[in-house]
């Protein structure tokens, strides 16, 4: 009988919390961190080690040469994937080259293994897109450096592998039609088409996960979702007809609905279940407030389209506490057990 394939879970931006919400997770959470290993570098590991518990004695690490090693693992040791050569340390909160160029690296590294098929899916510590810019790197974060991968891997222009955000919690789920970009690009991105497209993959992603076809409610654009034309054309010429194309297809979405109340009747709560199982939103902001309002230890990015499993915690690299210790691990635990329920690890 083969052991299942690891998880790779990435450092992310050295300079910010990625290694000591790594550390504690491995410290609080052994059970769940099996299987696991870290691609990054071993003296930010170590020093992030040394932040995580003031006080206490840090977990030792043991640096392997290849995924399927971290089964030869002692119990209480933290597996590191050495990527790259061995790099200097970067000071703590700051934006940093350096600090980009290691972060992308293990991204990077890691979505090949798991295109390869070495790992069985990765979870990203957070990464600073300033940093990344200033290391060159051509993609403004995660999702889009990994769609690029795994297009390139595929053989595949980027437009042909269309991927989607969705940050997800015990209580609510959005999907986000565009992701990183302007709020200006944002409205011209809400077309019939792009649209439609956030509509297929977010049922065929979620009818994997639910078993059954997922509901979908979908968000307007506009205060009280236009209003029949009144504050703006892009529900009636854009959005609606979307939804009644996904519904021809036997998606099962509705909307567009009011944004300002959408999401609460998307919300599952102990006390009643959600009207919708998703929220299709209409930008970032859009989608990702409700959910970071109810909680951040509690979400969950997942990147939707690709050919690998990847979620992410829902909070940034978080400059001000970085060094200090005080960081939670909550939502990369929440991470690393959505990645394991998607990729069956």
């Amino acid at each position: 009988m083969t052991a299942p394939r690891p998880l790779a879970i990435t450092q992310g931006d050295p300079a910010g919390i990625g290694g000591e919400i790594i550390a504690k997770a491995f410290r609080r959470a052994p059970e769940l961190l099996e299987g696991c290993f870290v691609a990054g570098d071993l003296a930010h590991l170590r020093r992030a080690c040394a932040a995580a518990d003031p006080g206490a004695l840090p977990l030792p690490i043991a640096v392997i040469e290849q995924p399927a090693q971290v089964v030869q693992v002692p119990p209480h040791c933290i597996p590191l994937l050495q990527v790259g050569p061995a790099r200097p340390l970067v000071p703590w909160g700051r934006i940093d080259a350096a600090a980009g160029r290691l972060a992308a690296d293990a991204v990077v590294w890691a979505a090949r293994a798991a295109l390869r098929g070495e790992v069985a899916g990765l979870v990203t510590a957070p990464l600073h897109k300033e940093a990344l810019a200033a290391a060159g790197v051509a993609f403004p974060g995660h999702t889009e450096l990994l769609q690029a991968e795994a297009a390139c891997h595929r053989g595949l222009s980027v437009a042909e592998l269309p991927v989607r955000m969705m940050l997800a919690s015990d209580e609510l789920r959005t999907v986000l039609v565009s992701i990183h970009v302007s709020l200006r690009d944002a409205i011209e991105a809400v077309t019939r088409e792009q649209v439609l497209q956030t509509l297929r993959i977010t049922h065929q992603a979620l009818q994997r996960v639910l078993g059954r076809a997922p509901r979908i409610g979908v968000a307007g654009l506009n205060p009280h979702a236009g209003e029949g034309g009144l504050f703006g054309r892009e529900e009636l010429e854009a959005i609606a007809p979307a939804v009644q194309a996904a519904r021809g297809e036997g998606i099962d979405a509705s909307g567009p609905h009011a944004p300002d109340t959408v999401f609460m009747r998307a919300r599952a709560t102990p006390q009643r279940p959600g009207e919708f199982d998703v929220v299709v939103a209409m930008y970032h902001d859009q989608g990702l407030i409700p959910v970071k309002y109810l909680g951040v230890d509690k979400g969950v990015n997942v990147t939707l389209g690709l050919p690998l499993v990847r979620t992410s915690p829902d909070h940034g690299t978080a400059f001000d506490i970085a060094g200090s210790g005080r960081a939670d691990p909550a939502s990369l635990l929440a991470a690393i057990r959505v990645a394991r329920d998607l990729a069956g690890a």
